[in-house]
């Protein structure tokens, strides 16, 4: 299951099962990032898609092999696609103007590209592609369900921040943003929806489910983040800010609360805990409805 294959060919039925297969030729990929598929072993009809993005030094074959989307994937019959950042040091376009509009270019229209692919040529359930991530990768789920609401239907942010919090125009892609990751910008709820609604004007459809998980001991990506996050996607769906019901789920350690703030977003805070909350995969796809 850790065998690394290359595919010249992109149909579904040439990819070989249970490794870990780069494809190519996908769509619009103007930053050129590697992409990566995990097929099981038996297929579900019409499956789901996972698109798994790594974090900040790390590659699709460290996420693949770090986390147990593949592994439930045999389970659960879906598809996981592991993008790899182009980038030195492969933090990934989180910042650039291109990267957060909706079809305009950079990382994250690459990665949409072969989300689009897979819905077109591999049978997958448009209603049910998804977007997980850790810290980088993390921030890249919140850009993908920001910018691409039409592919994307739910996204599960580990340690991450707001979508445009990392906004730099005029800035290279992977440029860091220390305000933002520092947690001093502050904008209101609507100022957060507004960068959410920019990246796609005009859209009318559905607004991907949210899940965020963070750490209150995250000196990388600061604690103030995850309630930054709160305000925009509460003010997305049009939610109260204070959240329906905040527990402790038994699937969870001590320390983790989680806030529901109505059935398309759930935010989770882990008491000292640091950068990066660790991995909940069965629970993420509780939340995705896979599970």
């Amino acid at each position: 299951m850790r065998h690394l294959a290359l595919a010249q060919s992109t149909s579904l039925a040439s990819i070989p099962a249970s490794k870990l297969t780069q494809i190519f030729n996908f769509g619009t990929n103007p930053n050129n990032v590697q992409m990566f598929v995990y097929k099981p072993a038996k297929v579900a009809t019409k499956p789901a898609l996972i698109v798994a993005s790594h974090f900040c030094t790390g590659t699709a074959q460290q996420y693949f092999q770090g986390s147990k989307f593949a592994s439930l994937a045999e389970t659960h019959g879906y598809i996981v696609l592991f993008p790899s950042s182009p980038h030195p040091g492969t933090c990934w376009d989180v910042s650039s103007d291109a990267t957060l509009k909706h079809n305009g270019g950079g990382d994250s229209i690459g990665i949409a590209s072969a989300a689009r692919f897979a819905i077109a040529n591999w049978g997958v359930d448009p209603n049910r592609v998804f977007a997980v991530g850790t810290s980088s990768g993390a921030m890249m789920t919140s850009v993908l369900t920001g910018a691409y609401p039409d592919v994307f239907k739910a996204g599960v942010v580990d340690s991450g921040v707001a979508f445009g919090c990392f906004s730099l125009p005029g800035q290279p892609g992977d440029t860091w943003n220390e305000q933002c990751a520092s947690g001093q910008l502050i904008l209101t709820g609507q100022q957060w929806a507004q960068r959410v609604f920019n990246a796609f004007p005009g859209f009318t459809g559905q607004r991907p489910k949210m899940q965020v998980w963070h750490g209150t001991a995250d000196t990388t990506l600061f604690p103030q983040n995850f309630f930054e996050e709160i305000k925009q996607w509460t003010t997305v769906f049009g939610y109260p800010s204070t959240p329906i019901s905040n527990v402790s789920e038994p699937f969870l350690p001590a320390g983790y609360s989680n806030a529901t703030f109505g059935p398309n977003f759930q935010a989770i805070l882990a008491q000292g805990v640091g950068h990066t909350v660790p991995l909940f995969e069965q629970q993420y796809l509780q939340f995705l409805g896979i599970a």
